[in-house]
């Protein structure tokens, strides 16, 4: 999987339902039909309602947002989250349709009466403001978050159950090491909460919001779906307390109203437990690079000390005439700088540029690097949600095969990661009617995500319904 928040949902809350038709024309046809609503966020994505279209939509995603990180406004189709008290508005992720939306705003969607009634202390904080800005209500996230937080505070002045044993006022927020580029984003930031939120919020003065955007930015938990699209964002205090390590051997799940904590390996008495914050694909560098921009330390894990998976990550192509040192540099270096530069286009380039993108820079980087190569790896990723995006599913499955081998090599046991890209293998074979291949790929996501979310997970019951519908 590529970076958090890369590919998933739209980011105004369009939803999508599982693909189950048999037949690819049929399959091909639901897509056809899927666009004839309009996107409200991109204008580029449609749906045949608030909650239509196919499952493969959200290895897709809304194109024009996918760097605002917006949090979805469908509170019960997607969740929206009380984000102090660990808790949803509905009592699971609910996929449904036929969902009533706010009569004033008709930006929020409930499932009923009292589902809406229970979210009006946090949703009234939005919906005037919704009104009055129309197009141009554009809070990031974190904003929404943070915004959430001061009105949680203001109502609950103690701690909350989900602060047994840390309270959101005593999160590490690093303010002494934030560069002066973080300050300008946190003012920022400070600038979007005082308008748009100005009505409904008291605010604490300057200095708190800059202390309490830090704590957000350092402490809050992507919430991601089965195929680990991006959901939006929260804050659980008491999870918040674990440490990192490319090693983990724990793991955290979302389901229903709470972050679940599982082991992922055998944990003796007296032993700490670990999580990861960031995407392990990558080598020690660059993983050492990220925990160093958003969390200000370096790992100091076994794998980060012996570098022992470094070099089957950085796989270099067996050639008679071997790249020297000073190529493969180059090439990594280059290797980074196309992902950067696709992370940018994605807000502005069309699927077929991007798509050039990356068949150009899996050209030049295989003139050096083996398929395997994580660098490979992740604008394969990038690809295929391109040609899911353009309804390719040959040429998304073609990527997805490519990538599931080496995924398997290079996470940890039980990894997420691999378990969404074998949901997806298995979505897309059994679109094309390859029934064997996707029973067989749909299996090995369950086995991972029974010891990742739990037998008894709702997600697991969808896939394994999936798997008797066809």
């Amino acid at each position: 999987m590529g970076p958090p928040g890369e590919v998933g949902y739209c980011p105004t809350g369009h939803k999508s339902i599982r693909a189950q038709h048999r037949r690819h024309e049929r399959f091909v046809t639901l897509w056809q039909r899927a666009f004839k609503r309009e996107c409200r966020a991109c204008r580029r994505r449609a749906c045949c309602s608030a909650s239509g279209g196919s499952r493969l939509w959200r290895a897709v995603g809304c194109w024009s947002f996918r760097g605002a990180q917006q949090l979805p406004l469908l509170a019960c189709a997607e969740g929206q989250f009380d984000l102090v008290q660990n808790r949803i508005l509905s009592v699971f992720f609910l996929r449904k349709e036929g969902l009533s939306k706010c009569g004033r705003c008709k930006q929020a969607f409930y499932c009923n009466v009292e589902c809406q009634k229970e979210d009006w202390p946090m949703h009234k904080l939005e919906c005037s403001a919704m009104c009055a800005f129309g197009q141009n209500w554009n809070p990031s996230e974190t904003v929404r978050l943070t915004a959430r937080i001061l009105a949680k505070q203001k109502t609950h002045p103690g701690r909350t159950q989900s602060e047994k044993l840390l309270a959101v006022k005593e999160f590490e927020s690093h303010l002494d090491k934030l560069d002066n580029e973080k300050r300008e984003l946190i003012q920022n930031d400070i600038a979007a909460l005082h308008h748009f939120y100005s009505k409904h919020l008291e605010y604490p003065d300057n200095a708190a919001l800059v202390v309490l955007f830090a704590q957000v930015n350092c402490n809050g938990f992507t919430i991601e779906d089965e195929e680990l699209s991006h959901l939006g964002s929260a804050i659980f205090p008491d999870v918040a307390l674990m440490n990192h390590s490319c090693c983990p051997n724990v793991i955290v799940t979302y389901k229903g109203t709470l972050a679940e904590v599982r082991a992922v390996k055998e944990i003796e008495p007296g032993e700490e437990v670990f999580t990861s914050y960031i995407d392990l694909l990558y080598p020690t560098e660059d993983r050492n690079d990220r925990l160093r921009d958003s969390y200000f330390f370096n790992c100091d894990c076994r794998e980060c000390i012996t570098k022992e998976k470094d070099k089957e990550k950085l796989e270099i192509r067996k050639l008679n005439d071997p790249p020297s040192a000073e190529t493969v540099g180059d090439m990594i270096k280059y290797a980074r700088n196309v992902i950067e530069e696709f992370r940018r286009a994605k807000h502005y380039k069309s699927p077929g540029e991007l798509l050039e993108i990356c068949e150009l820079s899996l050209d030049k980087m295989g003139a050096v690097f083996e398929d395997s190569n994580v660098y490979m790896l992740h604008m394969m990723y990038q690809a295929m949600g391109v040609c899911l995006y353009m309804q390719d599913w040959e040429g998304a499955l073609r990527y997805g095969q490519k990538i599931i081998r080496p995924y398997s090599k290079h996470y940890p046991s039980y990894s997420l990661n691999v378990a969404s890209m074998w949901l997806k293998l298995g979505r897309l074979y059994m679109a094309l009617e390859n029934r064997t291949a996707g029973v067989k790929a749909l299996k090995r996501a369950i086995a991972i995500m029974e010891v990742a979310h739990g037998k008894d997970h709702p997600y697991i019951s969808e896939i394994k319904k999936e798997l008797e519908d066809h």
